[in-house]
């Protein structure tokens, strides 16, 4: 059953504010009624931030976002972001992840658009205590590489910034965060086997960077020639760093970096192109078809990952 808004507002406002009860009354019927417009209220008040609103009443966070001594920053993912970062149900994360997710997307001090530093990708501190990186240019503001859509949505306590997607706070290292992903496991093992060569690449890819990685998923490494894990196993190490190399750039790129034609130098020695019409690309010297770029930016706490569909060939 929909609830109205008013009686929505004023059980959100009941659950957001425990043990606040504010009582007003005035002798004139003219006088303006008091609404405060806090971040919180804000929130509550948008049905495009309808999901975020659950997250924050979940992680225990609207009293905070309600605070009028204090000033905040929020980068708002909407109801569209929450989609397309695949969260359909925040009431499936566990309270202490969701509550870092959210305090991930906020600052501890009024940000407005104009005083955002340029960058590219200006290294800034969240209330969670992890990093992103802010770039502002021509095309706009981004967040780890994801665009503000609608910057300076005030609040009596700060601002918001809404968001295309949400910010995922990185869960370790490089070679940390591709462990946790199933779709990497040929990747992983190919790491590993590497490794046991003249170059170690898991000491590469876990060291202080920052780097990018153009991580080939599992099919791709199928659809070059590597059908098992066994196949991987079975290869020469150092042909398999040579290749693992081509695929990391120094510094962190995200996909608000990328331009057309680009050419960064990897950690192998070589180029890679970037193409951007039709949808972002990377091709390899002896690649005769260009890689979809099929997921950007994956946050790691030494750098950035870029999810291909294809194998960078040298």
């Amino acid at each position: 059953m929909q609830i109205p808004s008013f009686n929505r507002n004023f059980i959100l406002g009941a659950i957001l504010l425990p043990g606040a009860l504010i009582v007003s009354s005035c002798d004139n019927d003219d006088d303006p009624p008091v609404a405060p417009d806090t971040i919180t209220k804000v929130v509550v008040d948008n049905n495009d931030f309808s999901t975020l609103e659950a997250a924050v009443v979940k992680a225990n966070l609207g009293t905070t976002l309600d605070d009028n001594t204090k000033a905040y920053t929020v980068f708002a993912p909407d109801n569209a972001a929450f989609t397309a970062a695949g969260i359909t149900d925040v009431n499936a994360i566990p309270v202490a992840d969701l509550s870092n997710i959210l305090l991930y997307h906020t600052l501890g001090s009024k940000v407005v658009a104009a005083d955002v530093p340029a960058g590219p990708n200006a290294k800034v501190t969240t209330a969670s205590g992890d990093s992103v990186f802010v770039t502002k240019n021509a095309a706009g503001i981004f967040v780890n590489g994801i665009k503000v859509k609608t910057g300076d949505v005030s609040a009596t306590n700060g601002v918001i910034h809404v968001l295309e997607n949400v910010l995922i706070p990185p869960s370790g290292n490089i070679v940390v965060t591709a462990q946790a992903n199933p779709q990497f496991s040929y990747l992983v093992a190919a790491v590993v086997r590497a490794s046991t060569g003249t170059t170690n690449v898991a000491s590469v890819l876990s060291s202080g960077g920052p780097f990018t990685v153009f991580a080939p998923t599992n099919d791709a490494f199928i659809a070059a020639g590597f059908p098992t894990i066994a196949s991987i196993n079975a290869a020469d190490p150092n042909t398999l760093a040579g290749i693992l190399t081509y695929h990391v750039v120094a510094g962190r790129v995200f996909s608000s970096n990328l331009t057309e034609g680009a050419q960064p130098t990897t950690v192998n020695g070589g180029k890679v192109t970037v193409t951007l019409a039709g949808g972002a690309k990377v091709k390899g010297n002896a690649n005769a078809t260009a890689s979809n770029i099929v997921r950007t930016n994956i946050m790691a706490r030494n750098g950035v990952v870029h999810v291909i569909d294809r194998v960078l060939l040298p």
